[in-house]
C-alpha cells in the first residue's frame, strides 16, 4: 500500500493529466455541439440514442431486482438478458447507471463515454510509463492521442466498444511484463476484464495480442521462448474463467446468430491505396455506414515517431522487420475480404465497417512510444527530415487523390496537417536550438498536441451530426412520465401477465426501458427462432432479424400474441379495444381478445403447415390448427384510385410503381373501396424492393386519423379501421423520402371479425393460466386427454421444463416457442430459464481463478526456495 501511495504522489499530476486530458477535449467538444447534461441533444446518434438508453434503463431495473439478469419479458416477447448483457452491457462502467433514474439515461449515457475515454488514456498512461524510456509529460502526450483516437470519437456512440480500448495496453503491458519479469498476474486479470467486458472487441484485441507476443518471443527467442507456455497457461485460464460470459453467449449466438458470411470476392469495397493518407488527416470522416474505409488516425506526432522507429539505426533489423509484419498484416486486412472478414469473426458488419481499425492506431502510437525513446538531442536533422518527409507525403497525396472518390476530404483538413506537422517542426527545432528549456517545451508540445486532437474530435462529432443526427434528448424524456403512467394503470388492472405495445414508440426497445412486454426489438442479440416466424406471421422481420417490429399486423396476431394494451396518441380504430386511460398525448386501449400465455391443442398441432411467403395463409393455418376450426378469416376488396397529387402511376402486372413529378413534395394517392360489414380493413402495402426504399416513409388517413410508418421496418398492413356495417369510404397514401417506390399492387384486406371472435372465444377457453416471475412461468392444468400445451414463449434451450415435479424436453413449437407434451390428469407446470451453459461457465469462472492462484503461490514458493 505504502509503494501505491508513493507511486500517485510522485506521478499525480500526469495521472490526472492522462485522464482529464482526454475527458475534457471531448466534453468541450460535446459543448461545441451543443451536448452537455441536461441539453436538448444526446450524446448518442439517433438510431443508437434509444437503444443505448433503453439497455442501460433496463439493466438499471435489472440492478435494482425489477427484473432477473439473466432473463427478461420485456424484450420481443422474452429474450436471453444474459447474453444481451456480454454484447451490450458487460463493462464494468454500466453499473453506474444506478445513480441515474431511468429518464436521465442520455446523461448517464454521456458520464459514461467521458469516463471511458478518460480511462483510456489512463491506462495508456500506464502501459507508456512503464514501457517507454521517455520524459514524463511525453507518456501523457501519447495517452491523449491514444485515448482521442478517430476510431474511438467516430464510434463514441457505440459506447459498449470503447471498454475494449481502456483494457488493451493493459494486456499489452501484461504481455511485456510476462516476458520481461515472469508476471502473469497482470496479464491473466486483463485479459479477463476484456472478455468479460466484451467478447467481441476481446476477440480482436485476444487475436492481436497473440501476434504481439509471438513477435517479442521471435524478437528476444533465447530468453523468451521459455515463456509460451506461460503464456498459454495464463491465456487459457483467463479465457476459462470469462466462460461465465463468453459459454452462455456462444451457445445463444450457435442457436441464434447468423451464418458465416460467404466470401465472394477478394478486395473490400471503396478501399484505395491512398486511404492511409487520407484518413491520416485531421478531421477527416467519411461515414460509419456502409462505403466507409478505416479510421485509424492517432496524431500526427505519434506518426511522426512511429517512422523514426524504422528508420533508427539502434533498433535491430529482426524488432523492425517483425512489427512491420504486424503493421502489413493489419493494412492488408483493410484491403483483402478474408482477412477482413477474420477481424470480424467471419461474419460481415452491419455498417460501421472495419471495427478491428483501432489495432492499427494502437499499434502506430505504441511504435512512436518505442521511436521517441531513439530522438536524440542533436539528431543531425532525423526528425526534421522525416517531418519534411510527411509533409510531402500529404501533399502528394492530396494532389493524386481523384475528389469524386474522397468527397469527403476537405482543403481545411489538408491545411490543418500540414499547419501542425510544421508546428511540431518548430517546436522540435527550438528546443534543439535550446530556445525551450524542457520543462517548457513538452507543455508547449501537450497544448499543440491536445489542440490537434481536440481539432479531430470534433471533427468526428460533426461528421456524426451530419451523417446520423445527435438525437435530441426529449424524444427520449418527454414522452418517459405519460407513458410510465400509463403502464403502470394497464399493470394495476392486470393480475396476470400481458404484453402492451405503444404505436407511437420512442424506439423498438421501449419495453425494455418502461418495463412492459411486447413484440418490437432492435438489437443484435435476439431470438431468431421466434423472430423468424413472427416474420412468416406478417411481423416485419426480414433477413438476419435484428429488427422485429409490432406496427401493421392483424388483429389475429395481436390475439395470438397476447397484446392486452396498445399505447397510442390516436384513436387505435381497431375490433374489441376500448379506450381506458389517458395521460398527456397518450391513450391507453385495453384488447377484450388477448389471449394467455399458453393454451392447450390436440397433440397433431405441432404439424401445421407454414409458408415461407404467405402470412395471411400461416395465420389462417396457425388459428385453425389451435381451435380445429376452419374459418376463412381474410377477403380482399376491390379498390379504385380517385384522385393523386405529384405522382405518376405504373402498372405492370401485379405490381404498381410510384414516381414523383416534383422532387422533395409528398406522392399521395387516394383511393376508394366498399368493405362488408364487421370488417377490419387494412391497406396491403408489400414493397418489391426493399433495397430502393431508403427511408421512405408513408402517411396513411383515413376517418380522420393519420399515422406516419417508415416502409421497410413495419409491417405490410396498414390499418383502415373496423366496421360495423357495409361502408363505402376514401383513404389516402402519402408517400415520401425517395423518387419512386414500387409495391406489388395494393389492394385493402378485410379480416372478418365474427369469424375471428369464434377462433378467439375457443382459444381462451383452451387458455392456461401460467403465473410468471422473473425467469419462470408456473401452472397447473387437469386434463381428460393428452394434449399439446401451446405457449408464445420464445424457444430457447435454456428453458427447462417439470411436470408433477419431473423434467420433460421442451418442444419446439413451429421451431419457435416453447412446448410441452402433457399426459391425462393432474399436470402442475414449472418452466424456469438459466442460460445454457452458464452453469458450467460458472464453475469455470471460480476454478480457472482458483487455478491461477495456486499456480501463482506454487510459482513464488518455488522461485523463494531456490532462493
Amino acid at each position: 500500500m505504502q509503494k501505491i501511495q508513493q507511486f500517485i504522489k510522485e506521478n499525480k499530476r500526469y495521472l490526472l493529466a492522462s485522464f482529464f486530458i482526454p475527458f475534457g477535449v471531448m466534453a468541450l467538444v460535446y459543448l461545441a455541439m451543443g451536448i452537455y447534461p441536461g441539453s436538448s441533444r444526446s450524446v448518442l446518434a439517433s438510431d443508437a440514442f434509444s437503444q443505448f438508453s433503453n439497455f442501460h434503463a433496463s439493466f438499471r431495473n435489472a440492478l435494482l431486482g425489477k427484473q432477473s439478469l439473466f432473463y427478461t419479458w420485456n424484450a420481443s416477447l422474452g429474450l436471453n438478458y444474459w447474453a444481451l448483457i456480454s454484447y451490450y452491457l458487460g463493462g464494468f462502467f454500466t453499473p453506474l447507471v444506478l445513480f441515474f433514474p431511468n429518464q436521465w439515461m442520455p446523461d448517464a449515457l454521456y458520464f459514461l463515454t467521458l469516463l471511458k475515454i478518460g480511462s483510456a488514456g489512463l491506462t495508456f498512461w500506464f502501459y507508456a510509463k512503464h514501457t517507454f524510456k521517455i520524459a514524463p509529460w511525453n507518456h501523457v502526450i501519447l495517452a491523449v492521442c491514444y485515448a482521442l483516437m478517430s476510431f474511438a470519437t467516430a464510434h463514441s456512440e457505440l459506447v459498449m466498444w470503447l471498454d475494449a480500448l481502456i483494457y488493451f495496453p493493459l494486456v499489452i503491458w501484461g504481455i511485456d511484463r510476462l516476458l520481461q519479469k515472469k508476471k502473469p498476474t497482470l496479464l491473466f486479470i486483463s485479459y479477463l476484464l476484456l472478455f468479460l467486458s466484451n467478447y467481441y472487441m476481446g476477440f480482436m484485441i485476444g487475436v492481436f495480442s497473440f501476434l504481439y507476443f509471438f513477435t517479442r518471443v521471435f524478437a528476444n527467442w533465447s530468453s523468451a521462448k521459455n515463456r509460451i507456455l506461460t503464456y498459454f497457461g495464463t491465456s487459457f485460464l483467463a479465457g476459462g474463467a470469462s466462460m461465465v460470459m463468453i459459454l452462455p453467449m456462444f451457445l445463444d449466438l450457435r442457436s441464434n446468430g447468423e451464418a458465416l458470411s460467404e466470401i465472394t470476392k477478394l478486395k473490400t469495397e471503396a478501399t484505395s491505396f491512398l486511404d492511409f493518407f487520407v484518413k491520416n488527416m485531421i478531421g477527416v470522416y467519411d461515414t460509419t455506414k456502409y462505403g466507409s474505409i478505416p479510421f485509424i488516425y492517432v496524431g500526427l506526432l505519434p506518426l511522426t515517431f512511429a517512422l523514426l522507429y524504422f528508420v533508427a539505426k539502434a533498433v535491430p533489423l529482426k524488432e523492425k522487420l517483425l512489427n512491420l509484419s504486424l503493421f502489413a498484416i493489419l493494412i492488408a486486412s483493410f484491403y483483402l475480404v478474408p482477412l477482413n472478414l477474420f477481424w470480424h469473426g467471419m461474419h460481415a458488419p452491419n455498417m460501421f465497417l472495419f471495427r478491428y481499425a483501432f489495432l492499427l492506431s494502437f499499434l502506430i502510437v505504441m511504435l512512436a512510444g518505442y521511436g521517441w525513446e531513439q530522438f536524440k538531442f542533436d539528431d543531425q536533422g532525423t526528425f526534421l527530415g522525416i517531418t519534411l518527409t510527411w509533409i510531402v507525403l500529404f501533399s502528394l497525396a492530396y494532389g493524386l487523390i481523384p475528389k469524386e472518390s474522397y468527397t469527403y476530404l476537405t482543403i481545411p483538413s489538408f491545411i490543418l496537417t500540414i499547419v501542425f506537422l510544421m508546428v511540431y517542426l518548430l517546436l522540435f527545432a527550438f528546443y534543439q536550438l535550446k530556445l525551450f528549456s524542457l520543462a517548457r517545451f513538452s507543455r508547449f508540445l501537450l497544448i499543440f498536441v491536445a489542440f490537434e486532437m481536440g481539432l479531430n474530435t470534433y471533427g468526428m462529432t460533426q461528421g456524426i451530426l451530419n451523417d446520423w443526427n445527435y438525437a435530441s434528448r426529449s424524444l427520449y424524456t418527454a414522452p418517459a412520465k405519460d407513458i410510465k403512467k400509463l403502464v403502470k394503470q394497464a399493470n394495476q388492472q392486470s393480475e396476470d401477465f400481458f404484453r402492451l405495445e405503444n404505436l407511437d414508440p420512442v424506439s423498438a426497445n421501449d419495453g425494455l426501458n418502461y418495463g412492459y412486454s411486447g413484440v418490437s426489438l432492435f438489437s443484435s442479440i435476439r431470438n431468431r427462432n421466434s423472430s423468424s416466424y413472427l416474420n412468416k406471421l406478417g411481423f416485419r422481420s426480414r433477413g438476419t432479424n435484428l429488427n422485429i417490429r409490432y406496427p401493421n399486423n392483424t388483429l389475429l396476431m395481436d390475439a395470438f400474441t397476447g397484446i392486452r394494451y396498445n399505447i397510442s396518441k390516436q384513436d387505435v380504430q381497431k375490433y374489441g379495444y376500448q379506450k381506458i386511460g389517458q395521460s398527456g398525448d397518450y391513450q391507453l386501449y385495453e384488447n377484450q381478445d388477448a389471449l394467455p400465455l399458453a393454451f392447450l391443442a390436440d397433440t397433431d398441432v405441432l404439424a401445421i403447415q407454414t409458408f415461407e411467403n404467405d402470412n395471411l395463409g400461416n395465420q389462417t393455418n396457425l388459428m385453425n390448427g389451435l381451435t380445429g376450426l376452419h374459418e376463412q378469416y381474410f377477403a380482399f376488396q376491390p379498390i379504385s384510385v380517385i384522385r393523386s397529387s405529384n405522382v405518376t402511376l405504373t402498372n405492370t402486372g401485379n405490381q404498381t410503381k410510384l414516381s414523383e413529378i416534383e422532387p422533395n413534395i409528398a406522392k399521395d394517392v387516394t383511393w376508394e373501396v366498399t368493405v362488408p360489414a364487421n370488417s377490419q380493413a387494412y391497406l396491403s402495402l408489400y414493397p418489391s424492393n426493399f433495397n430502393q426504399l431508403e427511408s421512405s416513409t408513408v402517411t396513411i388517413t383515413a376517418n380522420g386519423e393519420q399515422r406516419k410508418t417508415q416502409i421497410n421496418i413495419n409491417g405490410q398492413y396498414y390499418n383502415l379501421g373496423y366496421y360495423s356495417e357495409e361502408t363505402t369510404f376514401e383513404f389516402t397514401a402519402s408517400f415520401y423520402g425517395t423518387k419512386e417506390v414500387s409495391f406489388q399492387n395494393p389492394q385493402v384486406l378485410t379480416l372478418n371479425t365474427q369469424a375471428y371472435q369464434q377462433a378467439v372465444d375457443q382459444l381462451k377457453q383452451q387458455g392456461v393460466h401460467l403465473t410468471v416471475g422473473k425467469r419462470s412461468a408456473k401452472g397447473h392444468v387437469s386434463l381428460a386427454k393428452e394434449q399439446q400445451l401451446i405457449t408464445t414463449i420464445p424457444y430457447d434451450k435454456g428453458w427447462q421444463a417439470k411436470v408433477n415435479g419431473k423434467t420433460v424436453p421442451i418442444e419446439a413449437f413451429q421451431g419457435a416457442f416453447v412446448s410441452l407434451p402433457l399426459a391425462a390428469g393432474d399436470n402442475e407446470i414449472s418452466l424456469t430459464f438459466m442460460p445454457q451453459g452458464f452453469g458450467i461457465g460458472l464453475a469455470l469462472f471460480f476454478l480457472c481463478i482458483g487455478l491461477f492462484l495456486f499456480w501463482q503461490k506454487m510459482t513464488t514458493k518455488k522461485t523463494t526456495t531456490s532462493a
